[in-house]
């Protein structure tokens, strides 16, 4: 039977590679995001692979916008299933060179945006006593980085918030369940509607996924929601096991490195519309699609993420990843304690 799925931030990237998927399963798909532009494109593709659509512009940062939202869909289509959530906003800037009301900006769509998704959905859900919730978040979430430090503190509490409602919901004995989708760094337009204040062009750090990667694992993750939380792409895993092992070695490694791996060589176009108050779609007048400008080169699969699919395979990965991980924070420690000089050094020119 068909499911009622609603998905925010549903115009690009991985909000609308996965309404694609949940419709070539002849799912209802409610999309909500604030570009009409986007939305409708994405309401053309599932209408094509075999989905309803409806879409419902909705600034995510707004509860009662939200509140609406849900009540139109249920509406149109008929009670909740699955609620998806992945709106998001963000800025590339050192923190002394964000200003109080765009790091709130970010705060209220990427972390709230879920608190009000979240909510809404349990409203509906909980005296039901069935659905299922997820949330998209990032490796980003586990390990923070330079330069978006509004984005990784919104993450992190995703998290923290997700894991409280999860606990909540085990001691009620709902049925209702919420997991998280750790994602790699995806090749959606983020990087190219991010507010920045970087010398050069943003980019992701690699490696570099597809949006329809991230699709697949969220899809599953809907459909299996009982696991706390799913990791996407190796590298994610890897962050994850690196961080818990040597997160001071990795502290000094992102110092060195996350700047420089954060631009590209090309100059910001003054041109280029940003998301952070009004969407880029509609400033532009025209849909841009699920990618990025990242195509070439990029990882179309994720032979891990295929893996946690098959709990036989991804026992295997995950034992092979954590020793791997082990190794390489216990010559990463080892280095630090024989050469601190060095480590100074370095940390003084940078």
């Amino acid at each position: 039977m068909s499911q009622t799925v609603v998905i925010t931030g549903a115009s690009a990237g991985v909000g609308r590679a996965t309404a694609r998927l949940f419709a070539r399963r002849g799912d209802d798909v409610a999309l909500l995001s604030r570009g009409t532009k986007g939305l409708e494109a994405a309401a053309a593709e599932v209408e094509v692979a075999r989905g309803r659509a409806l879409v419902v512009p909705t600034d995510m940062a707004d509860h009662l916008q939200v509140e609406s939202a849900a009540d139109r869909i249920e509406a149109a289509f008929g009670p909740i299933d699955v609620w998806v959530n992945v709106a998001f906003t963000s800025m590339f800037a050192p923190f002394t060179e964000i200003e109080p009301d765009e790091y709130q900006r970010v705060t209220d769509v990427t972390y709230l945006g879920f608190v009000h998704g979240t909510r809404a959905a349990l409203r509906r859900m909980l005296p039901r006593d069935a659905g299922a919730i997820v949330q998209v978040g990032s490796a980003l979430s586990e390990r923070s980085i330079p330069l978006q430090s509004a984005y990784c503190g919104a993450k992190h509490a995703v998290n923290g918030f997700t894991s409280a409602v999860r606990t909540e919901l085990l001691h009620c004995g709902s049925r209702v369940r919420i997991t998280v989708v750790q994602l790699p760094a995806v090749n959606t337009l983020q990087f190219s509607w991010v507010r920045s204040r970087l010398a050069r062009h943003p980019q992701p750090m690699p490696p570099i996924y597809q949006p329809e990667v991230a699709a697949r694992a969220v899809v599953h993750a809907a459909d299996h929601p009982g696991r706390k939380q799913r990791y996407v792409g190796a590298g994610t895993r890897a962050t994850v096991w690196a961080n818990r092992l040597a997160p001071a070695v990795l502290d000094r490694y992102l110092a060195w490195t996350g700047f420089d791996a954060q631009q590209t060589s090309e100059g910001v176009r003054a041109d280029w519309p940003d998301s952070l108050w009004q969407p880029a779609d509609d400033q532009r007048g025209h849909d841009f699609g699920a990618h990025g400008t990242l195509d070439d080169d990029l990882t179309a699969r994720s032979p891990q993420a295929a893996a946690a699919r098959h709990p036989v395979l991804a026992t295997g990965l995950v034992a092979a990843g954590a020793v791997g991980a082990g190794a390489v924070g216990a010559l990463a420690r080892r280095r630090h304690e024989t050469r601190p000089g060095r480590w100074k050094k370095r940390a003084r020119r940078q």
